[in-house]
C-alpha cells in the first residue's frame, strides 16, 4: 500500500513573475503566548495568525503602502535629521540597504528566506537600492516587501560588505503592518530576543550585525 503523498504547500503570494511558490519546509508558527513574552523567540507564517495588537501597537495590514519606486522615494518613515555617512562601495558591488526592526519590547524582527534562499535560515530585511531610492527608502521598503512591516528608521547601524554588494543597515521601529503578509520571498518572520541573535544570525556577514545590535543599550524603541 501506497503512504499518501502530502499536498505541496504553497505561499500565498506568488513571485514576482506571477508565479507560485512552493515552500518545501513549512516553518511551523509558535503559540500565543510567545507573541507577548519578551524572553520568548515568536515565529509568524504566511497568512497564519497574529495578535491585534503588540506592545501598545495594532498588527493589521499596511494597505496604503507605495506601489512604484517614485512612491517609495517619498514613502513615510524616512529620518532626514538621521546623521549617516556616504556609503562607500567596493568596485564591481551595488549598493543595497537592510534594516534591524526594533520591537518596543526589545525583541528583533528577523525574516527566513522560502526555501533557505542564500542559505540563510533567517536574516534581516534587505535588498538592492534601485535608481532614484535612497537607502532609507529601500530599507522601509524592504521590511515591507520581506516582513509585512511598516517601519521608521531611527538610525544608522553599519555597514556591512556583501558577496555582491555593500549594504547599510539601519536601526527601524514597527510602526503598523502585519507579518502574516509577508512577501513571497519569506516562508517566516521572526520575532527574536536581542541576547540570542547570534543563534539564529549565523551567516558571517549577519554575525557583526547581531553583535552590534547586542551591545547596544536595550532601551525601548519609542
Amino acid at each position: 500500500m501506497k503512504t499518501p503523498t502530502a499536498a505541496p504547500s504553497y505561499h500565498p503570494r506568488v513571485n514576482d513573475s506571477g508565479n507560485p511558490v512552493v515552500i518545501k519546509h513549512p516553518s511551523t508558527p509558535t503559540p500565543p503566548t510567545s507573541w507577548f513574552d519578551p524572553a520568548a523567540v515568536a515565529v509568524f507564517v504566511p497568512g497564519g495568525p497574529v495578535p491585534a495588537e503588540l506592545n501598545g501597537i495594532p498588527v493589521a495590514p499596511w494597505t496604503d503602502h507605495p506601489r512604484t519606486a517614485a512612491e517609495w522615494a517619498q514613502v513615510e518613515g524616512q529620518n532626514p535629521d538621521l546623521d549617516e555617512p556616504p556609503l562607500t562601495l567596493t568596485a564591481g558591488k551595488h549598493a543595497s540597504a537592510g534594516v534591524a526592526v526594533i520591537e518596543n519590547d526589545g525583541r528583533i524582527w528577523l525574516v527566513a528566506p522560502t526555501n533557505r534562499f542564500g542559505s540563510y535560515d533567517q536574516t534581516l530585511p534587505k535588498g538592492t537600492a534601485d535608481h532614484g531610492v535612497s537607502l532609507q527608502s529601500t530599507a522601509i521598503r524592504e521590511a515591507w516587501e520581506e516582513a509585512g512591516l511598516q517601519v521608521a528608521i531611527t538610525g544608522h547601524l553599519m555597514d556591512v560588505e556583501r558577496s555582491t554588494s555593500v549594504a547599510r543597515y539601519y536601526t527601524a521601529r514597527r510602526v503598523a503592518g502585519s507579518p502574516a503578509d509577508m512577501g513571497w520571498e519569506a516562508q517566516a518572520v521572526v520575532l527574536c530576543p536581542r541576547e540570542r541573535l547570534l543563534e539564529f544570525l549565523t551567516s558571517p556577514y549577519d554575525q557583526g550585525l547581531a553583535a552590534a545590535l547586542m551591545a547596544q543599550p536595550a532601551a525601548r524603541e519609542d
